[in-house]
Protein backbone atom coordinates (compact mmCIF):
# COMPACT_ATOMS: atom_id res chain seq x y z
CA UNK A 1 0.00 0.00 0.00
CA UNK A 2 1.22 3.12 -0.86
CA UNK A 3 1.84 5.69 1.97
CA UNK A 4 2.01 9.33 1.46
CA UNK A 5 2.52 12.10 5.06
CA UNK A 6 2.27 15.36 4.18
CA UNK A 7 3.16 18.41 6.46
CA UNK A 8 0.56 20.21 5.43
CA UNK A 9 1.18 23.48 7.13
CA UNK A 10 4.37 23.88 4.58
CA UNK A 11 2.31 23.17 1.50
CA UNK A 12 0.23 25.06 -0.80
CA UNK A 13 -2.50 24.16 -1.69
CA UNK A 14 -2.08 24.13 -5.18
CA UNK A 15 0.33 21.15 -4.06
CA UNK A 16 -2.31 19.46 -1.95
CA UNK A 17 -4.74 19.54 -4.92
CA UNK A 18 -2.41 17.56 -7.42
CA UNK A 19 -1.63 15.11 -3.89
CA UNK A 20 -5.35 14.66 -3.31
CA UNK A 21 -6.36 13.99 -6.74
CA UNK A 22 -3.96 11.33 -7.36
CA UNK A 23 -4.61 9.86 -3.79
CA UNK A 24 -8.30 9.61 -4.50
CA UNK A 25 -7.68 7.83 -8.26
CA UNK A 26 -5.54 5.54 -6.96
CA UNK A 27 -6.66 4.96 -3.43
CA UNK A 28 -3.58 5.26 -1.72
CA UNK A 29 -3.31 5.96 2.30
CA UNK A 30 -1.91 9.66 3.51
CA UNK A 31 -2.05 11.68 6.62
CA UNK A 32 -2.33 15.12 6.34
CA UNK A 33 -0.96 17.22 9.59
CA UNK A 34 -1.48 20.80 10.28
CA UNK A 35 -2.12 22.63 12.99
CA UNK A 36 -5.65 23.66 11.95
CA UNK A 37 -8.47 21.83 9.99
CA UNK A 38 -7.51 22.63 6.05
CA UNK A 39 -11.09 22.38 3.83
CA UNK A 40 -9.52 21.15 0.82
CA UNK A 41 -8.36 18.26 2.65
CA UNK A 42 -11.55 17.72 4.51
CA UNK A 43 -13.87 17.99 0.95
CA UNK A 44 -11.17 15.33 0.02
CA UNK A 45 -11.85 12.83 2.34
CA UNK A 46 -15.81 12.94 1.74
CA UNK A 47 -15.12 12.32 -1.89
CA UNK A 48 -12.47 9.64 -1.26
CA UNK A 49 -15.22 7.62 0.97
CA UNK A 50 -17.52 8.57 -2.21
CA UNK A 51 -15.65 6.90 -4.63
CA UNK A 52 -14.23 4.21 -2.01
CA UNK A 53 -17.71 3.02 -1.36
CA UNK A 54 -19.10 2.91 -5.01
CA UNK A 55 -16.28 0.82 -5.97
CA UNK A 56 -17.99 -1.95 -3.63
CA UNK A 57 -21.43 -0.59 -3.96
CA UNK A 58 -23.06 -3.95 -6.23
CA UNK A 59 -20.94 -6.67 -4.10
CA UNK A 60 -21.81 -5.42 -0.01
CA UNK A 61 -24.95 -3.84 1.68
CA UNK A 62 -25.68 -0.48 2.07
CA UNK A 63 -24.79 -0.85 5.65
CA UNK A 64 -21.49 -2.64 4.73
CA UNK A 65 -20.74 0.18 2.23
CA UNK A 66 -21.14 2.64 5.05
CA UNK A 67 -18.53 1.33 7.24
CA UNK A 68 -15.42 1.60 4.59
CA UNK A 69 -13.73 5.18 5.78
CA UNK A 70 -11.36 7.02 3.90
CA UNK A 71 -7.78 6.49 3.35
CA UNK A 72 -7.11 9.99 3.78
CA UNK A 73 -6.55 11.27 7.45
CA UNK A 74 -6.71 15.07 8.86
CA UNK A 75 -4.12 14.83 11.63
CA UNK A 76 -5.06 18.25 13.53
CA UNK A 77 -2.36 18.95 16.13
CA UNK A 78 -2.50 21.75 18.72
CA UNK A 79 -0.58 25.08 17.76
CA UNK A 80 3.14 25.15 18.35
CA UNK A 81 6.71 24.30 17.50
CA UNK A 82 7.07 21.29 15.40
CA UNK A 83 3.80 19.83 16.84
CA UNK A 84 2.95 19.04 13.24
CA UNK A 85 5.98 18.01 12.68
CA UNK A 86 6.46 15.56 15.39
CA UNK A 87 3.12 13.70 14.73
CA UNK A 88 4.38 13.16 11.33
CA UNK A 89 7.46 11.76 12.31
CA UNK A 90 5.30 9.82 14.98
CA UNK A 91 2.98 8.65 12.58
CA UNK A 92 5.89 7.71 9.62
CA UNK A 93 6.53 3.95 8.83
CA UNK A 94 8.77 3.01 5.73
CA UNK A 95 8.51 2.18 2.95
CA UNK A 96 6.53 5.66 2.34
CA UNK A 97 6.70 9.38 0.41
CA UNK A 98 6.69 12.34 2.64
CA UNK A 99 6.51 15.91 1.46
CA UNK A 100 7.81 18.78 3.13
CA UNK A 101 9.75 22.27 2.51
CA UNK A 102 10.48 21.81 6.39
CA UNK A 103 14.09 20.43 6.13
CA UNK A 104 14.89 19.10 9.93
CA UNK A 105 11.73 17.81 9.48
CA UNK A 106 13.08 15.84 6.45
CA UNK A 107 16.25 14.90 7.71
CA UNK A 108 13.96 13.18 10.91
CA UNK A 109 11.62 10.98 7.96
CA UNK A 110 14.59 10.01 5.89
CA UNK A 111 16.62 8.16 8.83
CA UNK A 112 13.05 6.43 9.17
CA UNK A 113 13.69 5.42 5.87
CA UNK A 114 10.95 7.73 4.47
CA UNK A 115 11.29 8.61 1.04
CA UNK A 116 10.98 12.52 0.97
CA UNK A 117 10.35 15.46 -1.79
CA UNK A 118 9.89 19.24 -0.90
CA UNK A 119 7.58 21.81 -2.37
CA UNK A 120 9.80 22.58 -5.84
CA UNK A 121 10.04 18.60 -6.74
CA UNK A 122 13.65 18.51 -5.09
CA UNK A 123 14.42 14.79 -3.79
CA UNK A 124 15.33 14.69 -0.43
CA UNK A 125 18.43 11.91 0.55
CA UNK A 126 20.62 10.88 3.19
CA UNK A 127 23.23 12.41 0.73
CA UNK A 128 21.69 15.92 -0.06
CA UNK A 129 20.16 16.29 3.69
CA UNK A 130 22.81 17.34 5.24
CA UNK A 131 23.85 20.10 2.54
CA UNK A 132 20.26 21.16 2.53
CA UNK A 133 20.56 21.77 6.82
CA UNK A 134 23.98 23.74 6.11
CA UNK A 135 22.63 25.88 3.80
CA UNK A 136 19.87 26.69 5.52
CA UNK A 137 21.79 27.40 8.76
CA UNK A 138 24.24 29.44 6.55
CA UNK A 139 21.53 31.54 4.79
CA UNK A 140 19.56 31.92 8.77
CA UNK A 141 23.24 33.67 9.78
CA UNK A 142 23.28 35.79 7.16
CA UNK A 143 20.24 36.98 7.45
CA UNK A 144 20.97 37.83 11.24
CA UNK A 145 23.51 39.60 10.50
CA UNK A 146 21.98 41.54 8.00
CA UNK A 147 23.96 40.60 5.03
CA UNK A 148 21.20 39.63 2.55
CA UNK A 149 17.52 38.53 2.94
CA UNK A 150 16.59 35.85 0.51
CA UNK A 151 13.14 35.48 -0.18
CA UNK A 152 11.59 32.38 -1.38
CA UNK A 153 11.40 32.14 -5.20
CA UNK A 154 7.51 32.59 -6.48
CA UNK A 155 5.88 28.68 -7.79
CA UNK A 156 5.43 29.30 -11.07
CA UNK A 157 4.39 27.20 -13.96
CA UNK A 158 7.29 25.45 -13.66
CA UNK A 159 8.25 25.08 -10.57
CA UNK A 160 4.68 23.17 -10.24
CA UNK A 161 5.12 20.81 -12.93
CA UNK A 162 9.04 20.02 -11.25
CA UNK A 163 6.82 18.85 -8.10
CA UNK A 164 4.39 16.84 -10.08
CA UNK A 165 6.80 15.36 -11.79
CA UNK A 166 8.69 14.49 -8.94
CA UNK A 167 5.13 13.61 -7.13
CA UNK A 168 4.37 10.92 -9.66
CA UNK A 169 8.00 9.94 -9.94
CA UNK A 170 8.52 8.94 -6.15
CA UNK A 171 4.41 7.49 -6.29
CA UNK A 172 5.43 5.60 -8.92
CA UNK A 173 9.15 4.01 -7.43
CA UNK A 174 6.37 2.99 -4.63
CA UNK A 175 4.04 1.23 -6.14
CA UNK A 176 6.90 -0.72 -8.31
CA UNK A 177 8.30 -1.39 -4.49
CA UNK A 178 5.05 -2.45 -2.80
CA UNK A 179 4.27 -4.50 -5.62
CA UNK A 180 0.94 -2.69 -6.62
Amino acid sequence: MVRIYLDADSLPIRHRQIVLRRIIKCGYEAWFAADRALPDVEAAIAEDKRVRRAAVRDTLSREEARRIGSGIRMVVVESGRDSADDALVELAEAPALAITHDIPLAKRLIEKGVSVIDDRGSVLDACSIDKRLSERAANAAFREMGLFDNPSKRFDERTMKAFSDAFDKAVSALERESGR
